[in-house]
């Protein structure tokens, strides 16, 4: 696959990622046992946390292909946020996504270990930050939601670490640091 082809494979599915995660967040959208679930001791979690964690793995891979311009994709993705649901949540999300994004660009350019080893790292700093700010900005903050959103994005972040790190055993050599 060329150049051009993986950056927007990757870039757009980043940002559909976004908007899907955020349209499932909406209230609009949340129906009682389908999308929120409700515990008396852990209060009201949601079918979004436990899908987001698939978009920092979207996010790494986009940000191997187009680097620190990912802000830029992060910006189209809250604009067509903002259009599609409540402009709470809008600015909750980018919020969030630039607060994680600094963090992980912070890890990508100072850190100059193997793309999996990044992905880990970056996302044991990235993933609470972004769930804490989103969920308290966009209101949802409950621990049900706080457990569940990290636990999803964490299985996401170690399956893509354990499938590069497979890769990079097959190969002999570590995956390559971008």
């Amino acid at each position: 696959m060329n150049a051009a082809a993986r950056i927007i494979i990757a870039v757009g599915a980043y940002v559909a990622a976004i908007v899907l995660v955020n349209w499932l967040f909406a209230p609009s959208q949340l129906v009682e046992g389908v999308t929120q679930w409700t515990t008396a001791s852990w209060g009201t979690f949601y079918l979004a946390n436990l899908v987001v964690g698939f978009v920092f793995v979207l996010r790494d891979y986009a940000q191997r292909e187009i680097g620190h311009k990912i802000l830029l994709a992060t910006l189209v993705a809250g604009i067509i946020t903002y259009f599609m649901v409540d402009p709470t949540i809008a600015l909750a999300s980018i919020t969030a996504f630039v607060l994680s994004e600094l963090a992980d660009w912070a890890v990508y350019s100072f850190w100059k270990k193997p793309l999996q080893q990044r992905i880990l790292v970056s996302s044991l700093i990235a993933v609470p930050l972004d769930t804490f700010a989103f969920q308290h900005l966009a209101n949802y903050l409950t621990p049900a939601a706080f457990t569940t959103e990290v636990a999803s994005k964490a299985i996401g972040v170690l399956l893509v670490w354990y499938l590069l790190k497979l890769r990079a055993g097959n190969s002999g050599t570590p995956a390559a640091a971008h």
